[in-house]
């Protein structure tokens, strides 16, 4: 009966997490197969793991071996692989319990909490990061950033300059900005007007 229950309250711990966080804020269909499956797996493992005399040690170093395979098996940007760790937490949790403790169901809520703020849209909305390269070689960081500060409409926070070609005349940098107020009601116009 135990195990029943947390089975249910793991899936409705992964359901939300997926249908109701992750989904609705990134639209990556791929993701969410990999993410059910993840959960569902370490839960069933867990399951297993915690009716057997093998040591705990060798479930979690098993976890830790899948989530590498996973984690190098295609790009996945970090806030992705934070809802990929909240998915192997959820179902290890629900899976090595043995009753129905509160802690549990409680650390089980706290997780999907932390997530639906963390990774809330109006956290930190106007900040951006991307790699971009300029055609022009740019030598002079006050120069670089007041060029991409220009061309991004943003305020730039940091720069870092990944490679410099003298002879091809470029620059590729990666670039962590904030959007300007103007910038970012043109910008929702336009998306509001398409």
């Amino acid at each position: 009966m135990v195990t029943a229950v947390m089975i249910a309250i793991d899936l409705v711990a992964i359901v939300i997490l997926i249908f109701g966080l992750y989904f609705p804020r990134h639209r990556r269909k791929d993701l969410v197969v990999a993410f059910l499956t993840v959960n569902v797996g370490v839960l069933a493992v867990s399951l297993v793991l915690a009716n057997m005399t093998v040591g705990l040690g060798v479930g979690l170093g098993l976890f830790g071996v899948l989530s590498i395979i996973r984690l190098r098996s295609s790009e996945i940007k970090q806030h992705e692989i934070a809802y990929y760790f909240a998915a192997l937490a959820l179902g290890l949790l629900a899976g090595l319990s043995t009753t129905i403790d509160p802690l549990i169901v409680g650390l089980m809520v706290l997780m999907l909490a932390v997530m639906l703020v963390g990774d809330h849209p109006r956290l930190f909305g106007t900040y951006r990061m991307q790699t971009m390269q300029l055609d022009t070689a740019y030598t002079d960081e006050v120069a670089l950033t007041a060029a991409l500060e220009g061309m991004l409409g943003a305020r730039v926070h940091h720069v870092t300059v990944r490679h410099v070609d003298l002879i091809n005349d470029s620059t590729l940098v990666e670039v962590r900005y904030q959007l300007e107020p103007s910038y970012r009601t043109v910008e929702t116009h336009e998306r509001l007007d398409a």
